[in-house]
């Protein structure tokens, strides 16, 4: 009997060994689990911030290369221009001496020989030149060198040729005669093709420096060029197009860092970004244009002032051959100013496009002198009689403008919560969930809240240790030793078939245990996890909210911004020569 007691004892302690074996094995196999997940998730984490990483670097290196590549091309355009026009400078330079001289009276025949020898060789195509010997001539009375002088300035540019005729006559008190020249340049101009130099023109009116004669026939002629460019539809809407462009200009910046929750739940982030800068886009052009319209335009104190400031800008500023240099120089100053930036370089060349073109519309014109007036040459006055003369424009771009932006704000704003909208829900990998913020906040609330139960319930559940299926099995190998033993020693039976099962069953109650605490700490992780998702959705809610404040705040503008435009129209306080009509100035009964 002892023998088969010993034997008992024997297999039980080796079964006892073999479940606790069992359950070390269980308990290194969860650990590692766990530790693999972890090391997953961190190697994650990190993979996707050396992405980032690389990403800006990359990005920063760009933009370096594209700065260093601009500095090196504006030291070659800046080599090839003054290789090729830096003689036009020494013209310059020598037309404001002369015509310093030339109104002194000083010009001697040893002056007009060293311009004639020195000027024409070095500028063969450069009409300042021989327009300058044609003053020097003059004023030396060489009537035969004053004729061939103006016949090849007038060859290589009548119009600038004529218009500086114009202005210099003036200077020297020919009224008639520089209406003339006036006429002349007038009538070789095609309104649709006109030099940039005719901004001069708007200049010298805006001053008064033609008297009541130059001043009917600006009138008439602008008139006619008007009227006759205005009648393609087309020349019409690409002014329109360029008031447009100074409106969208004036947009606020992005406001995603008022409205951080807002900005990483909506989809339609971007439609309310966008439409919260352009309503803030009123107050900007309210602030401008009404420093425009109360600023004090002084004129000069001495009309021959002005005439002298207008003759420096046409005998200094670029040749038409220039142009295309002073373009790409203009650019590539630009890539340097904005860090490399390629594409914000190109934007604010563009604003500047127009006054670089060799030849524009007189309605372009028109138009640059009031967007871009330093960029034509235009003084503070003559920007304020073109804002006048564009009002109608003007009014149509910002009427566009704002019903654009109004009609561009969403009637439904939703909160879209992905799988990676937080750590908890990017660890359960919690699917998608779509509300619209048009929902009550209780409901939105709870539907989120639903969502999480809902999908977690079914993780929570598949934790749960099945004791109670588990103990079959050592109820059924119980019962079986207890059968077994039987006929040898009841007692017997009954102790092993009890040592079996509570052996057996306090492993698997343990293993219980262990599940429910794992159960229990998962249900309060992901319960901290709603309670953040649910949080974000209140946050989001609220700047929503905040966001309709301010954007109701920044469109309430509009109508005051319509009103500034209408004023702006009226505000010509000196001749213009935009607007058809003659406006009453200095009286000129003596020109």
């Amino acid at each position: 009997m002892s023998e088969v007691d010993h034997v008992l004892r024997s297999q039980v302690d080796r079964v006892n060994r073999l479940v606790v074996q069992l359950q070390e094995q269980v308990g290194a196999v969860s650990g590692q689990v766990n530790a693999v997940g972890a090391a997953t998730q961190q190697a994650r984490g990190e993979l996707q911030q050396l992405r980032d990483e690389f990403l800006a670097f990359a990005q920063q290196t760009k933009l370096t290369a594209n700065v260093q590549l601009a500095q090196t091309r504006v030291g070659v355009v800046q080599d090839k221009i003054q290789h090729e026009f830096g003689h036009h400078k020494k013209v310059r330079r020598t037309a404001v001496g002369m015509l310093q001289a030339f109104d002194t009276g000083l010009v001697s025949e040893e002056v007009v020989r060293n311009v004639s020898d020195e000027l024409m060789i070095q500028s063969p195509r450069y009409w300042l030149a021989p327009a300058l010997v044609a003053l020097a001539a003059w004023s030396a009375d060489d009537r035969s060198l004053c004729d061939r002088a103006v016949e090849e300035a007038f060859r290589r540019s009548p119009a600038r040729t004529s218009l500086l005729f114009a202005l210099v006559l003036r200077r020297q008190g020919r009224q008639e005669t520089s209406v003339r020249w006036l006429r002349h340049y007038l009538r070789a101009q095609n309104p649709a093709e006109l030099g940039r130099e005719f901004a001069v023109i708007l200049e010298s009116i805006s001053q008064g420096a033609f008297g009541g004669a130059g001043r009917e026939l600006l009138r008439t002629t602008l008139a006619q060029w008007r009227e006759a460019l205005l009648d393609d539809e087309s020349a019409d809407d690409a002014q329109v197009a360029r008031w447009r462009a100074e409106v969208e200009s004036l947009r606020g910046p992005s406001a995603q860092q008022e409205f951080p929750r807002l900005a990483a739940v909506s989809p339609q982030w971007a439609q309310l970004d966008a439409a919260l800068g352009a309503a803030r886009a009123q107050r900007a052009l309210l602030d401008k244009y009404s420093a425009m319209l109360a600023r004090e335009d002084r004129p000069s104190q001495r009309l021959e002032d002005a005439v002298d400031d207008i003759l420096d800008r046409l005998v200094s500023e670029y040749d038409t051959e220039e142009l295309p240099h002073r373009r790409e120089l203009a650019y590539q100053e630009a890539v340097i100013s904005h860090g490399g930036d390629e594409d914000a370089a190109r934007k604010a060349a563009d604003l500047d496009h127009a006054a670089l073109e060799e030849t524009l519309d007189y309605l372009t014109i028109q138009t640059t002198s009031a967007l871009t007036p330093a960029a034509i040459g235009a003084s503070p006055a003559t920007q304020r009689l073109s804002v006048a003369a564009c009002a109608d424009w003007f009014a149509q771009a910002h009427a566009g403008f704002s019903r654009d932006y109004q009609a561009s704000v969403p009637a439904d704003v939703q909160a879209h919560f992905a799988t990676q909208h937080s750590l908890g829900a990017q660890t359960f990998n919690l699917p998608p969930w779509t509300g619209s913020f048009t929902t009550p906040p209780d409901q939105l609330e709870h539907s989120l809240v639903a969502h999480w139960d809902h999908h977690t319930a079914v993780l929570i559940a598949s934790l749960s240790y099945p004791l109670k299926r588990k103990l079959i099995g050592p109820a059924a190998v119980s019962g079986a030793v207890l059968l077994l033993f039987m006929g040898l020693s009841a007692w017997f039976a009954i102790i092993a078939a009890l040592i079996v099962f509570g052996i057996w069953g306090g492993v698997l109650y343990q293993r219980a245990e262990r599940a429910r605490k794992h159960q229990h700490n998962v249900r309060v992780t992901l319960e901290a996890a709603k309670h953040d998702s649910v949080l974000h959705l209140r946050g989001a809610y609220a700047e929503l909210r905040d966001w309709q404040s301010r954007y109701q705040e920044a469109d309430a503008l509009m109508p005051k911004a319509r009103e500034l435009i209408k004023e702006l129209a009226t505000a010509q306080h000196a001749a213009s020569p935009y607007d058809g009509r003659v406006v009453s100035g200095t009286a000129e009964g003596s020109a």
